[in-house]
């Protein structure tokens, strides 16, 4: 049995991660373990549930690793916990584009089996917040609006009007929050400011939003509505491996520069012998001892060039070992930091390219292609991913692309290495884990 809910809104900008986050410290701090999920490729709202319920984030999400791997991805990431509480992607209905909903929140909730706790920000309406949970609750048969949290109340009489109201509609109220100076987070144009990159206010912020949340919110009814969904028969996902061989170390790129990183990739090359060690490229000046792998994730390089640029021993050091064949994935910020420059600073330099900031941003899904064999892919093997960024990267003509999509090359690939704007979650893709691992082990 996994206790589950889904922290869902209407719309962006709700209060979503607030509250979920704020009731996933409130639930730990009432001794109960909480399992934290995030409906979407987001990373940066897990940084936040880690640093609340002190275990790994976790990300479900049906086009990155199939519909089928949903519920053992959750079972794995709850193992052990007491409630699982699953925060949403933009409205509950927001699905990929130009499909009915796939991959949004409501698509999630029913292939969980998992009960909706609906975030209503009731700042600048009041009657009329029944009126959205009443449609939100018919709007599409299989999804569960098992309760409303209200957010932003003005006054006891405001907050009052409204649950009058409701009561007509039979959905019940389980919280009402009152705005609050004190409960604030920053913000950047990928949303959050990342936890890691502001760790000591993050974790100040964490008591007040667990008090917060606690004091405004029904907790135990929340409880309730969590252990009231139904079990889950399918067995928990285990990532594939039973490596017995000696085993290797790559470094993964950490701190607050790369941020985007998920838990499952870790655990995917554990399972092939391979161990994943923290490199911060901010501060580290050498490779972990014994290292034959390099793991680039994405993150925010541009905010933080100039001390990326500075740390010259390190880039240094990590060019020379990509030239000499030691295997490299990046992803993202990752491929920014490989180039020659960013912005205009010299960065590592193992790809002949250049990378920029830009006003415009690239957002979305992918299925993409591998155009050729390479380090994570043989020709023609296709993946799901999710691209973010504000970048854009000049590469020579004719360089090898790690993958296609829409008919148009991205990133650089070779046997060694492997460098693409596109974020791909190992779970849903295991044999490009499994690939890197025997790279590593090779090179080791």
């Amino acid at each position: 049995m996994v206790a589950r809910l889904i922290i869902a809104a209407p719309a962006s900008g709700h209060g979503k991660t607030t509250v979920a986050t704020g009731l996933m410290a409130a639930l730990r701090a009432r001794g109960l373990a909480v399992s934290g999920h995030k409906v979407g490729p987001d990373f940066i709202d897990p940084g936040y549930h880690a640093l609340a319920t002190g275990r790994p984030p976790r990300n479900l999400d049906p086009f990155l690793q199939g519909e089928d791997r949903l519920v053992p991805l959750l079972r794995h990431g709850a193992a052990g916990a007491d409630i699982a509480v699953i925060e949403g992607v933009m409205g509950l209905f927001d699905g990929q584009l130009g499909t009915a909903g796939y991959a949004s929140t409501a698509h999630v909730a029913r292939l969980l089996g998992a009960p909706v706790v609906l975030v209503v920000d009731a700042s600048a309406a009041s009657r009329s917040v029944a009126a959205t949970v009443l449609g939100f609750a018919r709007y599409e048969p299989g999804v569960e609006i098992a309760g409303v949290i209200l957010n932003k109340l003005g006054s006891p009489r405001h907050e009052e009007e409204i649950r009058a109201a409701l009561v007509r509609t039979g959905i019940p109220v389980l919280g009402a929050l009152r705005r609050s100076d004190d409960i604030h987070a920053p913000g950047r144009h990928l949303g959050l400011v990342p936890a890691a990159e502001r760790d000591a206010e993050s974790r100040e912020l964490l008591p007040k939003l667990a008090a917060w949340v606690a004091d405004g919110v029904d907790l135990a009814a929340v409880v309730r509505v969590a252990r009231s969904a139904p079990a889950l028969t399918a067995p928990a996902w285990e990532p594939a491996g039973s490596y017995s061989g000696p085993r290797r170390v790559v470094a993964a790129a950490a701190g607050p520069a790369f941020t985007f990183r998920y838990t499952e990739t870790a655990e995917l090359l554990a399972a092939s012998g391979v161990d994943v060690v923290d490199l911060d490229p901010l501060r580290d000046k050498a490779l972990p001892e014994g290292c034959a792998g390099l793991y680039f994730g994405g993150g925010f390089p541009e905010v933080h060039v100039e001390d990326l640029s500075a740390n010259a021993p390190l880039r240094a050091e990590l060019a020379a070992a990509i030239r000499r064949g030691m295997p490299v994935v990046a992803e993202c910020a990752g491929l920014l930091y490989l180039c020659r420059e960013l912005d205009g600073l010299p960065m590592v330099g193992a790809l002949d390219a250049s990378a920029v900031m830009t006003r415009r941003g690239a957002l979305g899904y992918r299925t993409a292609v591998a155009p050729g064999p390479n380090l994570l892919a043989e020709a023609g093997h296709q993946v799901t991913g999710h691209e973010f960024h504000r970048t854009e990267v000049t590469p020579r003509a004719g360089a090898p692309a790690a993958w296609t999509w829409d008919g148009a090359p991205d990133g650089f690939a070779s046997r060694t290495l492997h460098a693409s704007y596109l974020h791909v979650h190992w779970a849903g893709h295991p044999v490009l884990a499994q690939r890197f691992a025997a790279a590593v082990h090779a090179h080791g």
